[in-house]
């Protein structure tokens, strides 16, 4: 018999903007989710991070996590060591591939997603939240933003080079064509919230 080694482990992802962001964003959603919310959809759950940092913090909330197949194990990774109740998936959802997850959901959340897929994809995601959520859902985008054509700071400008030098399509999106779309969609703007590192968060509520 022949003694094979057995394949390296995969070692748990992580993210330092996950690690820095999720504090900040979990105080907004405390003061946006109300007691009657009790399902939200993660597009693009990343390394799972916050998943596990703000599901323990709405209990009443079931959080579901959906990514690219890639990214399935390393959430997986996540998912297990702290082994909640009330977060599920990872679904595998890519826009423009797959169909929009089937289940009822009071929210969508996304963070640093928009500045990532191009903007058709953008596009689709918002309609795709348009079609398939039901009135009164929120839709909660965090990420850079730039408004009036300008960039916010030096810092999202010199990101926003180095996202186009990556990739072509990829870039910090302008908050007004993100609020058109969205509002074409059947939402509405509920608050842009200011966030640290020249971040927004964008609550929208479905019409």
């Amino acid at each position: 018999m022949f003694k094979h080694d057995k394949l390296p482990l995969m070692e748990k992802p992580y993210s330092a903007s996950c690690e820095r962001n999720a504090k900040a964003i979990c105080d907004v959603l405390k003061k946006i989710i109300g007691d009657n919310y009790t399902s939200l959809l993660e597009l693009g759950s990343g390394t799972g991070q916050h998943a596990v940092y703000m599901a323990p913090q709405f209990p009443q909330i079931t959080w579901i996590c959906s990514d690219v197949k890639s990214n399935h194990e390393g959430i997986n990774l996540w998912l297990k060591e702290v082994n909640l109740s009330n977060i599920k998936g990872p679904i595998e959802f890519e826009i423009g591939k797959d169909v929009f997850p089937s289940g009822v959901f009071d929210m969508v959340y996304t963070a640093n997603t928009f500045h990532i897929m191009d903007w058709e994809k953008d596009k689709l995601f918002m309609q795709l939240c348009g079609n398939n959520l039901k009135k009164d859902a929120l839709v909660i985008i965090y990420g850079p933003f730039n408004y009036n054509g300008t960039y916010t700071s030096q810092s999202n400008a010199d990101f926003d080079i180095w996202l186009k030098e990556r990739n072509s399509l990829s870039a910090i999106r302008s908050y007004e064509d993100v609020s058109k779309n969205m509002i074409s969609s059947g939402f509405t703007l509920l608050q842009d919230f200011d966030m640290p590192a020249n971040n927004r968060t964008l609550v929208f509520k479905k019409r």
